[in-house]
């Protein structure tokens, strides 16, 4: 997946300006910024959400040529849940799936399968307001996840959560991750969830939103893992200092 040159404006407002990036097949990219940055309004331009002013956005194979992407291409996590409260776990996880016109059963297979993956197999028939916060975050993950999309958009998905459940969470988009082969780009305020999960990380200034730096995580571990590396620290003060725009 490559942005190219794209910048975006409303009235008054320049959100982005020239952002350019690439993110191969496989890889997890975390994007950071100040709040305001155009971190969001990136995301939703990559996703087909809204449009660029200028610029465009192509998808390629693994060889590296340009490709249309399909209608279950993208799959897309957003701050909140944003289930349907009369649908049981299952069904909401089968949206994508009924909207598309995939036969009930076929649907409601992956769906299950899905939720499976996500660690909820005992509560499909769960409806959300008989799930935790942290059980309706993964519904939503099983939803993004079950089109079995090449491309999963994350927009700060765990942002809500209390700092334990965060973690888990982190650590099970890791292995779904593995079990999946998504390419993943995932947008947050947390420093250190961008550190802990991410093989590189794009820091976007502000005002309008621009490309500052695009950091490689140098890190041997993955996950809560790199909390004990001796890296880490240097690496969360040196993107600290680029949103603050105090790095030389």
């Amino acid at each position: 997946m490559r942005v190219v040159g794209v910048s975006r404006r409303f009235p008054g407002v320049e959100a982005l300006r020239g952002i350019s990036l690439e993110v191969k097949p496989g890889e997890l990219v975390a994007v950071v910024g100040a709040s305001g940055c155009g971190k969001t309004t990136l995301l939703r331009i990559i996703g087909g959400l809204d449009r660029a002013d200028e610029g465009r956005v192509e998808f390629v194979d693994a060889g590296g040529a340009a490709i249309s992407p399909g209608r279950f291409d993208l799959g897309f996590g957003f701050q909140e849940s944003r289930l349907l409260p009369w649908r049981c776990a299952r069904d909401n996880t089968a949206l994508p799936l009924e909207l598309a016109g995939v036969p009930r059963a076929e649907r409601r297979r992956r769906a299950e399968q899905t939720l499976s993956l996500v660690r909820l197999a005992d509560r499909t028939r769960s409806l959300p307001a008989e799930l935790s916060g942290g059980m309706r975050m993964r519904v939503a993950l099983a939803r993004a996840l079950v089109t079995k999309p090449r491309v999963l958009l994350l927009d700060e998905p765990f942002s809500s959560l209390d700092e334990v459940t965060r973690l888990e969470l982190d650590e099970e988009l890791l292995e779904l991750r593995r079990a999946t082969g998504a390419t993943t780009l995932l947008v947050t305020h947390a420093i250190s969830e961008a550190v802990l999960l991410a093989d590189r990380i794009v820091v976007l200034g502000t005002r309008p939103g621009r490309v500052r730096e695009v950091i490689t995580v140098d890190l041997p571990e993955r996950g809560l893992d790199r909390r004990a590396s001796a890296g880490l620290a240097p690496l969360v003060s040196k993107i600290l200092d680029l949103i603050s725009e105090r790095a030389a």
